[in-house]
């Protein structure tokens, strides 16, 4: 294993980081801030709590998890795009380096940025909120699951993107629904039978709701199931970027 190409891209892409310090650590918090606000005022004071738990600290693990996958999928992407955007990404796979190292230093980068927003967002959620976390081993184990697997799946994306449009098509129209319909401010159970089964095709759901579970041992969704659906999901991002590497698809071309 090399580990010094692995710290080198590791610590490139981290560097890029405190380059755009308002864009990639500042924006997000104060989005996220911004929802605390809103949503407190306007719906909390409708809703004051959901299964015994005030709305307000309710809705945290949602909107952890909500900026967790934008951040990753983002950060995933954009790390490995704009080597191939550049040119500079045949640089990199002609030098003695394996793909598994490769991967190592983009994916890791990227997860370690968004479980810094996460955790600065957890923070900050103790402004506004009363937060507990009744399960601190499974809320770090799906913090670090989540990370690892969309940071895996933006990776993906970047190397699948032809050009911007296509990097953020994902990103943009697709995981944002998905994550507010996955019962990051809400829980299905106060949807009609209908769409609570709806609702269970959702992979976000299984996030945000073992998520949820760790902070306040409520769920939508039994936690040892949400566990084995990241897992799941994880296997299949290893499983493609396998495939990928061993054709060289969109890298060698």
């Amino acid at each position: 294993m090399n580990f010094e190409a692995i710290k080198s891209i590791y610590f490139f892409e981290m560097a890029r980081t405190r380059r755009t310090l308002l864009q990639s650590v500042v924006s997000p918090v104060i989005s996220t801030s911004l929802y605390f606000i809103v949503f407190g005022a306007a719906v909390g004071s409708r809703i004051q709590e959901v299964d015994g738990v005030p709305y307000g600290a309710f809705i945290t693990p949602g909107l952890i998890m909500l900026t967790l996958l934008g951040q990753c999928i983002s950060n995933g992407s954009f790390g490995i795009y704009f080597p191939k955007f550049t040119g500079t990404i045949y640089e990199v796979l002609s030098a003695p380096v394996a793909m598994t190292e490769i991967l190592l230093g983009y994916v890791g980068a990227a997860a370690t940025k968004g479980l810094m927003i996460g955790v600065i967002i957890l923070l900050t959620a103790n402004i506004f909120v009363d937060v507990r976390i009744e399960h601190p081993f499974m809320m770090a184990l799906f913090f670090l699951l989540t990370a690892i697997t969309f940071s895996l799946f933006g990776f993906m994306i970047g190397i699948w993107a032809a050009n911007f449009e296509q990097l953020n098509l994902i990103p943009m129209l697709v995981v944002p629904p998905l994550t507010f319909l996955g019962g990051s401010f809400y829980s299905i159970n106060m949807l009609p039978p209908f769409w609570q089964a709806v609702s269970h095709f959702n992979p976000v759901l299984y996030l945000v709701s073992g998520f949820r579970w760790s902070f306040f041992g409520i769920a939508d969704v039994n936690p040892l199931v949400s566990l084995g659906m990241i897992t799941f999901f994880l296997a299949i991002c290893l499983g493609t970027l396998g495939w990928i590497f061993k054709t060289g698809y969109r890298l060698r071309n």
